[in-house]
């Protein structure tokens, strides 16, 4: 899949935000030999024996001990590499592991899980010793449990301002699991990636009012250890490979045009191959000469739009996957959750004709594998499929281990990246209808929605980019013949959950599978989708200065 990549992890901003202290790494004692897989493990085995001496000692004076004690260590292996107009300016590996320690005070039904008493978060070493892993969970606990002591107190002088109690625990109910699953290793030879990174921005060459080009390569493998007292002892992994590359120019009125084409897998061999991955930037190129080409969008229109699939993945992504997570309101809210959904709970959000599901058990779609899938959540609790949208109407949430009003408990759905703290995330969502339209069938349909409405042209959009769903590759589709021609600098007005709603009139039956890398992976599979009614204008972004002299000359160095 390619399009624009709006989410980048580069491993210094991973969980900076919540470390709370950071911890050198101790010299390794060796390591202990075991006989299940479980305490074959280490790490597991370290985070067992501590959490069962935590479980038994943890107490301060006039303060309950904890009713709930989660170990959670993130163990990420990343390999990183860009270049940038023929040249590579990074490469590196990185191997890091981040300690997250939960410690819950008072009971399933009110506890301490508020404001400085989430839990507590750190680096871990890398080295598999169980002494050094031990010694700063330890430490982490101790903070987690002082801090869980204070933010209970402080809830229950927030909720004597209201006078209903909560309907739902603080805290779902989970039952115990064993689960140990394969570790996930990175399977990859830098080399002909580099050689790769460097080839196609190298290409810089062929167009000279290329101002910017680069391309990277972020490849991952990421392995989750949990236990927590109720019982459950769980490992589970996941690899992530993921290229891109970002091209930039101007218009020769100053219009500045940008193209970022990435692909997401879950192993190499679904990637493109070197060489194809050269020919799609090659491509790219000629798009942003096509782009600088193109007449702009100097006038208003409201009329029919078709979004490719690809384009549509980014729409279902943002107004339906972060609206259907049961994410709890602050205290004193009577609002169902904080998404756009809160109040529309088994009314309608959709045509008819749709229907979205979230089902993180499924791993693959039409050959493709789904980095969306897992079995087993950041929370210790089973992956579900989760039915979200039915005919149109929203009959569910994606819910963790916070109940939200109506849903006590968790279905699968929390999530969390290395470092931080679960909360509900989609999986894979799927997008489904009922009446599927061939492409040319949508194609078709359009023309004659321009046709009833007396319009020479409607809009096709291929791509979009930016967080205001910007049209990067857009194009009038005439009414007459049907032709296609490129056009520029447009934004769309109310595109929203309304118009989602109440205009989108057709769907597709070409889904397309959308690999998200991000913090969390995640899969958006979608049709093309056709409103019949949106508004498409010029943007008032003003236009930058071209450059004051030219490019450099290309020819060889003297």
């Amino acid at each position: 899949m390619s399009k624009s990549s709006n989410s980048v992890l580069r491993f210094p901003r991973l969980a900076v935000s919540l470390l709370v202290l950071l911890v050198c790494a101790l010299p390794a004692v060796g390591q202990q030999k075991q006989a299940s897989p479980a305490s074959s493990d280490p790490l597991l085995q370290a985070m067992r024996e501590e959490l069962d001496r935590s479980k038994a000692q943890l107490k301060m004076e006039n303060v309950p001990a904890p009713y709930y004690i989660e170990y959670h260590v993130s163990d990420l292996d990343e390999y990183d590499a860009e270049a940038a107009f023929g040249v590579l300016r990074d490469d590196q590996r990185v191997h890091a592991r981040y300690l997250r320690v939960i410690v819950r005070v008072g009971d399933y039904k009110q506890d301490s899980y508020y404001g400085p008493g989430i839990g507590a978060a750190n680096f871990a070493t890398v080295d598999d010793d169980p002494t050094a892993l031990r010694w700063q969970l330890w430490i982490t606990t101790d903070q987690a449990y002082k801090a869980a002591s204070e933010a209970l107190a402080m809830k229950k002088a927030a909720l004597r301002q209201y006078t209903s109690d909560q309907p739902f625990d603080d805290f779902a109910h989970a039952p115990a699991i064993q689960s140990i699953e394969p570790l996930a290793k990175l399977d990859f030879d830098p080399k002909p990636w580099r050689e790769m990174l460097e080839k196609s921005t190298a290409l810089f060459r062929t167009d000279p009012k290329v101002q910017f080009l680069s391309a990277s390569v972020r490849f991952r493998a990421v392995n989750q250890y949990l236990v927590n007292t109720e019982g459950t002892v769980s490992r589970s992994g996941y690899a992530v490979y993921f290229v891109n590359a970002n091209g930039s120019t101007q218009a020769a009125d100053g219009m500045s045009l940008s193209r970022a084409p990435y692909f997401t897998a879950a192993s190499v061999k679904e990637l493109p191959a070197p060489d194809e991955f050269v020919a799609h930037c090659a491509k790219m190129i000629q798009t942003l000469k096509d782009l600088r080409e193109a007449p702009v969008v100097d006038e208003d229109y409201r009329g029919p739009v078709l979004f490719a699939p690809d384009a549509a993945s980014d729409i279902f992504n943002g107004m339906i996957g972060r609206n259907v997570l049961g994410i709890r309101p602050r205290p004193g809210d009577s609002a169902r959750t904080t998404g756009e959904f809160a109040s529309n709970y088994k009314s309608r959000v959709l045509p008819s004709f749709l229907s979205v599901e979230d089902d993180p058990t499924l791993k693959t779609f039409e050959g493709k594998t789904l980095i969306g899938s897992y079995d087993t959540d950041d929370e210790g609790v089973r992956a579900v499929k989760v039915p979200l949208i039915e005919d149109g109407q929203l009959v569910n949430y994606l819910v963790g281990r916070q109940p939200i009003r109506d849903f006590p408990e968790s279905n699968g759905h929390g999530r969390a990246s290395p470092g931080q703290f679960a909360s509900p995330n989609i999986g894979n969502l799927i997008v489904q209808s009922k009446q599927g339209l061939s492409p040319a069938e949508l194609k078709q349909k359009l023309i004659e929605i321009c046709r009833q409405d007396g319009k020479a042209f409607g809009y096709y959009v291929e791509t979009l980019g930016g967080p205001g769903y910007e049209p990067r590759l857009l194009y009038r589709v005439y009414e007459k013949d049907g032709h296609q021609e490129l056009v520029r600098g447009a934004v769309f007005d109310e595109l929203d959950a309304r118009a989602l709603r109440n205009d989108l009139v057709a769907a597709g039956n070409d889904p397309l599978v959308g690999n998200r890398e991000g913090t969390i992976p995640t899969t958006v599979i979608s049709p093309s989708i056709l409103f019949d009614d949106l508004e498409v204008k010029r943007t008032d972004a003003k236009n930058a200065k071209l450059p004051e002299y030219p490019s450099p000359d290309l020819s060889p160095s003297r």
